[in-house]
């Protein structure tokens, strides 16, 4: 991990208008990389105190971006758009050491994130209203489209770049400040990103964000009123809590919590696609997506050659450290989600379903995982009805297209 320590980006403070600062308490937590195990860098554990003055700052701030005419906003937005881009490489080194996805995944994620600044550095020019048709001759209805505030945003450890842009993208294009809340796992991707924001000439307190106990900043972000949007990317668990928090000051949600995605593969598709979409769906991240293939469901008529052709393509994949060029699979994030895919296959195996691939921790231990590939899963796993986020592809029979779309 030596390598991030050279980088400029790197840091340990969280940036609160403008200003690079640690707790008050000097109270930190570690980062530790899932591929080593060990820790590479700390992030400070802010106060309730402090983080209702970040969103201060952010509220202060909204007033001089909130006006500032939209050409400009979107300037700046594609500034830092350049500079995510050109600095691609060492982001996403940083990300792939506290995240543990392969390297190029890690570039690939941090030009992926690029991509949303570039798509609302030019939406910010185009916050069209609209003049709508009246019942009465002397009267005229206009929509104007304004900015609600501060906006928090809460993001997840799975793509720690790609989900700080698409948000903080769109807030900014609008005319919002942001206070940003990364995943305790991943917060120095948060960290290069906000710094490269402020290299963009983003004005101070526009940009902000905050590490520390989620729930003590997740009480703050939902119970003050001057965050008027939160946007919670994370369990379905969690969303439940921030909305019930959100109720009490009446704000702007946007929740995207856990998925349970199907795959149907019906018996005159072309196999060896239905194989490769599988395999990028299910395995991109180590399995770690919200929107991965969860179920896979295969007509009868196929089942048997698809299975094969899936179990060769898992058992090719390469497992193997972050840092490894040849490595397609790197570790899970942490021992909870390696416990998750063991129970899930523990689960499937006692109610009937086989191993035909994989099924259990990788030779390299800590938290690699074999890419698993169960057969015959049967309806009542738990696997069918809960996200397993990671390399595990349970597959399902099925006969008719009546049948499995409502198993599906």
């Amino acid at each position: 991990m030596d390598v991030i320590k050279e980088s400029s980006l790197l840091h340990d403070r969280c940036l609160i208008g403008g200003k690079w600062v640690k707790a008050a308490s000097q109270k930190s937590f570690p980062i530790v990389s899932p591929d080593a195990q060990s820790t590479i860098a700390t992030a400070p554990q802010l106060s309730r105190d402090e983080i209702a003055h970040a969103v201060d700052v952010a509220h202060d701030a909204f007033v001089n971006w909130s006006r500032t005419p939209a050409p400009e906003r979107a300037a700046l937005i594609r500034t830092w758009f350049d500079l995510v881009r050109k600095h691609a490489d060492e982001v996403g080194t940083i990300l792939s050491s506290e995240q543990g996805k392969p390297l190029a995944e890690g570039i690939g994620e941090v030009h992926y994130a690029a991509s949303f600044l570039d798509w609302f550095s030019e939406e910010a020019k185009r916050g069209y209203g609209d003049i709508l048709p009246s019942n009465s001759a002397n009267r005229r209805f206009m929509v104007l489209k304004q900015p609600v505030g501060v906006a928090a945003l809460i993001t997840p450890w799975n793509f720690p770049a790609a989900m700080i842009t698409r948000k903080a993208g769109a807030a900014l294009a609008a005319g919002c400040t942001v206070v940003i809340k990364p995943a305790s796992q991943t917060p120095l991707t948060a960290f290069a990103l906000c710094d490269l924001a402020e290299r963009a000439g983003i004005p101070a307190g526009v940009v902000n964000v905050v590490t520390g106990s989620a729930s003590e900043i997740g009480g703050e972000l939902t119970s003050n009123l001057k965050v008027r949007k939160l946007s919670f990317t994370g369990s379905t668990e969690v969303g439940r809590v921030l909305l019930k928090q959100c109720a009490g000051t009446i704000k702007n949600v946007s929740m995207e919590l856990g998925g349970n995605a199907p795959v149907i593969v019906f018996n005159d598709c072309n196999i060896e696609a239905a194989v490769n979409g599988v395999m990028a769906s299910k395995f991109r991240n180590a399995g770690q997506t919200c929107v991965c293939a969860n179920r896979i469901y295969v007509q009868n008529e196929i089942y048997d050659e698809f299975q094969a052709r899936l179990i060769e393509a898992v058992n090719a994949l390469k497992v193997g450290s972050t840092f490894d060029e040849q490595t397609q699979i790197g570790p899970l994030i942490d021992e909870m989600a390696v416990a998750k895919v063991q129970e899930h296959i523990d689960d499937a195996v006692a109610k009937g379903a086989k191993i035909v691939a994989g099924g259990g921790r990788h030779e390299l231990g800590s938290t690699f995982f074999t890419p698993t590939v169960l057969s015959d899963v049967p309806d009542q796993a738990l696997v069918t009805a809960e996200e397993t986020f990671g390399p595990l592809a349970p597959l399902l029979r099925f006969t008719g297209e009546d049948e499995v779309i409502r198993r599906a």
